[in-house]
């Protein structure tokens, strides 16, 4: 799991409320998110291999969207592998493990494990927030038709960018002057837990306004395409706000449980005594939360597969072929059609009046269409109501 608890443990004299939950049944703890990271592991890898039967995603001139989903998956993935591993040597040498605890020792490696374990998994966990809060921000420039492939540059330097910044300040402000020495009070902690939960607050704040915005723009695009709102534009719009739904639905789940925790440990870290007997529901409470952070947080990479693309099956096929989306084939042809002028003026101006009415609609649904790829029902009922489909 994700939590800046980790970091805080790595310091030889960390606060009893970091205690507590570290030392909680830490082989059960290690087991539960072993079996949940390899679980998520291996079935968000099966969602996104190809399966037989089914047209493959294409590879070639994918949007900025799509990208973004599976930027999103491969840093929950690598996070998964970051469990896994990290959980693994605490199980597997408890020895090693324990020399951590060991003030002004001689032995470095322990802590080096702890530390650059904990950041790889905070650094990817945190970078997948950005992305997501970019995937909310290039849905609607997509809609508003101000994004592309090319603004895709510009997430990447925000995204890794922020991610490593915040984990870096967040950990140097930790450990500072020394790592035998962090944990001194909570001005040290505090700018840690800050720079760690701002990515997840602004994806469940900024994200959901973003997506309601989204939502509008797609209405009042399908109801300009053709003048009209049909039942089918209807059911697509329907269909990508719940997916958005799905998205923040499978979000919340996965990261509540941290910030219920981190409350109910903040709190007990501000009492003189954490053991006694009037805060023991509260103790309980944030033990409770902890094991359920370990099962959630791997989970998001297969929940959010599920919301992005639905279930894909079990039938993988390993060889990548390219899909000819139908509007794109159809348009090609319709300007290969009129590619010659007429010799005649007014049908040349009828012409260009065509084309840029295809132009306007093919740039319409291919928004629509890159915020409902994965869904070939979505897709197929866009070809058949686009006007390129209709012979325009």
């Amino acid at each position: 799991m994700a939590s800046p608890r980790l970091e805080t443990y790595c310091c030889p004299n960390r606060d009893a409320a970091t205690q507590l939950v570290m030392n909680f049944q830490p082989e059960v703890f290690c087991g539960v998110c072993i079996g949940s990271a390899s679980i998520s592991l291996l079935l968000t890898i099966l969602q996104l291999l190809p399966k037989k039967g089914q047209s493959p995603r294409k590879m070639p001139k994918a949007s900025s969207s799509s990208t973004i989903l599976l930027l999103i998956s491969i840093c929950d993935i690598l996070g998964c592998l970051g469990m896994i591993f990290r959980s693994s040597v605490w199980l597997g040498f408890p020895g090693f493990i324990a020399n951590i605890s060991v003030v002004n020792g001689t032995n470095v490696w322990p802590s080096t494990f702890c530390v650059g374990s904990a950041m790889w998994i905070q650094l990817l966990y945190s970078a997948g927030f950005w992305w997501l809060f970019c995937y909310a921000v290039d849905s609607y420039l997509v809609v508003r038709r101000s994004a592309g492939l090319s603004t895709i540059v510009l997430y990447h330097m925000m995204t890794w960018g922020l991610a490593v910044m915040l984990c870096v300040e967040g950990i140097a402000l930790l450990y500072y002057p020394s790592l035998s020495s962090c944990e001194n009070g909570l001005e040290h902690a505090i700018p840690h837990y800050i720079t760690t939960y701002a990515p997840l607050l602004l994806v469940l704040v900024a994200n959901p306004i973003l997506f309601r915005r989204t939502v509008s723009a797609v209405a009042s695009l399908l109801k300009g395409r053709q003048g009209i709102y049909t039942e089918n534009e209807r059911r697509l719009g329907t269909e990508i706000q719940m997916r958005f739904f799905k998205i923040m639905l499978v979000f919340v789940i996965c990261w509540s449980s941290n910030i219920i925790n981190e409350t109910l440990l903040f709190y007990l870290e501000l009492q003189p005594d954490i053991n006694e007997m009037p805060l023991k529901n509260i103790r309980s409470a944030a033990l409770i939360t902890w094991i359920i952070m370990g099962v959630l947080n791997p989970m998001q990479g297969f929940l959010f597969t599920l919301a992005f693309y639905g279930w894909t099956g079990w039938r993988v096929d390993l060889k990548w072929r390219k899909r000819e989306i139908p509007w794109e084939s159809m348009s090609s042809s319709t300007v290969g059609e009129n590619a010659y002028p007429s010799p005649v003026n007014y049908q040349s101006n009828i012409h260009d009046s065509k084309k840029i009415s295809t132009t306007d609609s093919q740039q319409t649904d291919e928004a629509i269409s890159m915020l409902s790829e994965g869904n070939t029902s979505s897709d197929e009922r866009l070809t058949r109501s686009s006007p390129i489909y209709q012979g325009w």
